[in-house]
C-alpha cells in the first residue's frame, strides 16, 4: 500500500501502482468525470500514471489552470498530427501550451500555411478528436530516439535529443501519431470538442536570428463548443480595445522605421498623458519621502559588470559604445538601480538618516528580438517609475509595507480592483541564475512573504520567478476582459548593496550593509499606458483624460459664447476645446462620442440668453443644462471619487 496526501492535508491508502484517476474515483465519480491531469509530488502525471510510492497528490480539472495548460498542450499533439497528414513532408519541432491557448513550430519545407488553410486543418483536427485516442507516454533510449527522428529526417528533433540524458526520454502516442513529449496530458483525444486556429507568424529556431525561421501557428480548443464561442466573442473586444488601435485613433503615439523598432513616439495628446501620470505618482512619492534624482541613459560597462546585469542582460543590451578612447565602453543603461547605487556611494550615511528613498522616471534599453516587439507592450526603449529605497534592516518591514501601500493607491486611483499579489522567488534547483548568499536569499524571501502576510493580500508564491538578485512580490491584476497582466512590482535586495560596497554607520559606530528596496508600482510608463488604454478602452479617468470636455457650438453665431465659456472652464482647470466648424451638431455629437471625450457641453441660443450649458456625457447621453459653475463642481466630485486620496 502506498499513502496518497490531497490538498487538504487528508492522507489516504491505495494499492501501489494506483493512478491519479483511481484516486479521484474513490473521491466521487464526478471529480472522475471531470479530472483531466495532475501532479504528484511537484511533477505533472497522467491520470493513467501508476504512483508507485508515498507522495502529495493534485487532482486538475478545466478549471485549473494546470488542467488547462494540459489540455492544450495535448491539443498541440492532435494539431501536430493533423499537419503531418495534410502536409506530407512537415518537420515538427515545438508545441507548448501557453497562456491562451497553444502553438506549434513547423518547418513546412517551402510549403505555407494561412489563414484561407485554418477550416481544413480544423475539421482534421475535430476528425482526429472524435476518435477518442488515449494518449501513452513510454520511456525511449537515447539511441532509438535518435535513430527514430534521423530516419525521419528532422534535424530538429534530433538536436533536441542530443541535449537530453539517456533515461530521461519519453515519447508521446496516439492513434498513430507519436511525439517527443515529457508529459502533462488529458485521457483522450475526445476531450478537445472545439477548436479554433488563430494566426500564423514566423518564429526562428530556438528563437535564434541566425536559425531557420519556422512557422508557428497558434490554436486554441475547449472541452465545449459554447465555451469556445464566448472566448471568440472576447477576441473580438479585445481587438477593438488593441492598445495599438486606439492610440493611433486618440493620436498619442506612434512608431517611425526611421526611428527604429521598438523605439515609441509619443504625440501630443500621448505626452501629456504621460506628463499627468508621472505627476500624479510623483505628488504621492512626495508625501511618502522620496526624493527626485536623475541619471544619465548611459553608463561605462564596468557598471553593470559590477551589478551583475552584463553577465545576465548583456545578450539582450545594444552592443557596448565604443569611444576615440582606447578600451572605453559605454552601454545604454537597461536598469536603473547601479546609478542609483552610485547616487547612494557619493557620500558617507548614518543610520540617523536612512532610509534614503531615490525616485526617477529612468529610460532603459533593452535589444528586444523584432519578432518579440508588440506596441508599447513590448518596446526597446521604456520609462520605468522607479525608486529605490535604502534601509537598514530594522526598516525593511515599514519600508515594504509603506511601498505596498503605494502600489495600492495607484491601482485604485486607475480603476485596477481586482488583482492577485505574487511572492516570486529563487528556484533552489537552478542556483547558478541567482546572485547572492543562500542566508541573504532567505531574509529576502522572509520578509515579503511576511508583509504580504501583514497586509492582508492575496498572495500566491511562485517558485522559480525572482529576479536575478533577489526575491520580488509582483501584482497580477485582471483587467476588464479578464485577462493577467503582470503590473507593479516590488523586490527586497541584499546583493546588490554588497556588490557595490554600500554601508552606513550604526548606532554601534560600526559600518553596516543597507537593505535595498527596488519599486515600480507602474512598473515602465509605455507598458503600463498600454494596458490601462485596453483595461478602459480608451476611456480613461476623468482626472487623465486629454480632453475632459468639448464645446460644441450649434451654429457659427454661437462662436464667442463658446469661447466664453472655454475660459470659465479654464479658470476651473478643466481641460477642454471647441468644435466651431460649419457641421451639424449630431456629426459632432458623433465625432466626439468616436474621440471618447467623457463631455459634450451643446451652446445656442437658449444657453447664450441663460448663461447655461447643455451637457451631455459620453456613451451615457443628456445630464441636463447646467451653469458652467455647476458643471465643474460635477467634474470636480467624479474625479474626487475615483482619484483616491493618499
Amino acid at each position: 500500500m502506498i499513502e496518497i496526501t490531497l490538498p487538504d492535508g487528508s492522507v489516504k491508502e491505495f494499492p501501489k501502482n494506483s493512478t491519479p484517476m483511481d484516486v479521484a474515483k474513490s473521491i466521487s465519480e464526478g471529480l472522475a468525470r471531470n479530472v483531466i491531469s495532475a501532479n504528484f509530488n511537484g511533477t505533472t502525471v497522467e491520470t493513467v500514471t501508476p504512483l508507485t510510492t508515498d507522495g502529495n497528490l493534485v487532482l486538475y480539472t478545466w478549471k485549473d489552470d494546470e488542467g488547462k495548460k494540459a489540455f492544450w498542450h495535448s491539443s498541440a499533439h492532435v494539431l501536430a498530427q493533423a499537419l503531418e497528414e495534410l502536409y506530407p513532408g512537415v518537420k515538427l519541432t515545438i508545441g507548448p501550451a501557453i497562456d491562451h491557448g497553444f502553438y506549434y513550430d513547423v518547418d513546412l519545407g517551402g510549403k505555407t500555411i494561412s489563414e484561407k488553410d485554418f477550416p481544413a486543418i480544423e475539421q482534421k483536427m475535430l476528425e482526429i478528436a472524435k476518435g477518442k485516442y488515449d494518449y501513452k507516454m513510454r520511456s525511449i533510449s537515447k539511441a532509438d530516439a535518435l535513430d527514430y527522428y534521423k530516419k525521419q529526417g528532422n534535424e530538429y528533433k534530433v538536436e533536441l535529443i542530443e541535449n537530453l540524458e539517456d533515461g530521461t526520454i519519453t515519447f508521446c502516442d496516439h492513434s498513430t501519431f507519436t511525439d517527443l513529449c515529457r508529459g502533462g496530458h488529458i485521457p483522450n483525444t475526445g476531450i478537445i470538442k472545439a477548436v479554433k486556429l488563430l494566426n500564423t507568424a514566423g518564429a526562428y529556431w530556438r528563437g535564434n536570428e541566425n536559425n531557420k525561421q519556422l512557422t508557428r501557428i497558434y490554436g486554441v480548443s475547449f472541452p465545449k463548443q459554447k465555451e469556445l464561442k464566448e472566448y471568440l466573442h472576447l477576441l473580438e473586444e479585445a481587438k477593438k480595445r488593441d492598445h495599438r488601435k486606439l492610440g493611433k485613433e486618440l493620436e498619442l503615439f506612434t512608431f517611425s522605421h526611421k526611428v527604429g523598432q521598438g523605439l515609441p513616439l509619443w504625440l501630443p495628446k500621448g505626452a501629456a498623458l504621460r506628463e499627468r501620470l508621472e505627476n500624479f505618482l510623483k505628488k504621492a512619492q512626495k508625501k511618502a519621502g522620496y526624493e527626485q534624482v536623475v541619471s544619465p541613459h548611459i553608463g561605462q560597462k564596468e557598471l553593470y559588470v559590477t551589478s551583475g546585469h552584463y553577465a545576465k542582460y548583456g545578450e539582450d543590451s545594444f552592443q557596448p559604445i565604443h569611444t576615440p578612447h582606447e578600451g572605453e565602453e559605454f552601454l545604454l543603461k537597461p536598469m536603473n538601480c547601479p546609478h542609483h547605487c552610485e547616487i547612494y556611494n557619493a557620500r558617507p550615511w548614518s543610520y540617523k538618516e536612512l532610509p534614503k528613498r531615490y525616485a526617477e522616471f529612468g529610460t532603459v534599453y533593452r535589444y528586444e528580438q523584432s519578432g518579440e516587439l508588440h506596441g508599447l507592450t513590448r518596446v526597446r526603449g521604456f520609462t520605468q517609475d522607479d525608486a529605490h529605497i535604502f534601509c537598514t534592516p530594522d526598516q525593511l518591514d515599514d519600508e515594504f509595507k509603506n511601498v505596498i501601500d503605494l502600489v495600492l493607491y495607484v491601482f485604485g486611483s486607475l480603476g485596477f480592483e481586482n488583482f492577485t499579489a505574487q511572492v516570486s522567488l529563487r528556484d533552489p534547483d537552478t542556483p547558478e541564475k541567482y546572485i547572492g548568499s543562500d542566508e541573504n536569499w532567505e531574509k529576502a524571501e522572509n520578509a515579503i512573504i511576511n508583509a504580504a502576510k501583514e497586509k492582508g493580500l492575496n498572495y500566491v508564491i511562485e517558485t522559480g520567478e525572482a529576479a536575478f538578485y533577489g526575491p520580488k512580490l509582483d501584482f497580477m491584476v485582471k483587467d476588464a476582459l479578464g485577462r493577467s497582466w503582470q503590473l507593479g512590482t516590488i523586490q527586497v535586495d541584499y546583493n546588490l548593496p554588497e556588490r557595490f560596497d554600500l554601508s552606513y554607520k550604526g548606532s554601534d559606530n560600526e559600518m553596516h550593509r543597507p537593505v535595498m528596496i527596488h519599486r515600480a508600482p507602474f512598473g515602465s510608463i509605455e507598458r503600463f499606458v498600454a494596458i490601462l488604454l485596453e483595461h478602459t478602452a480608451g476611456n480613461f479617468p476623468l482626472w487623465l483624460m486629454p480632453e475632459q470636455a468639448i464645446i460644441l457650438s450649434i451654429s457659427e453665431k454661437y462662436e464667442k459664447y463658446a469661447e466664453k465659456v472655454l475660459i470659465l472652464l479654464e479658470n476651473y482647470e478643466i481641460r477642454a476645446l471647441t468644435d466651431n466648424r460649419n457641421e451639424t451638431i449630431g456629426k459632432k455629437i458623433r465625432e466626439a462620442e468616436m474621440n471618447k471625450i467623457p463631455y459634450m457641453l451643446i451652446v445656442g441660443e437658449n444657453e447664450e440668453k441663460e448663461g447655461t450649458i447643455s451637457v451631455r456625457k459620453h456613451s451615457e447621453g443628456d445630464v441636463g443644462t447646467l451653469t458652467v459653475d455647476a458643471f465643474a463642481k460635477l467634474v470636480e466630485e467624479e474625479i474626487n471619487r475615483t482619484l483616491k486620496q493618499f
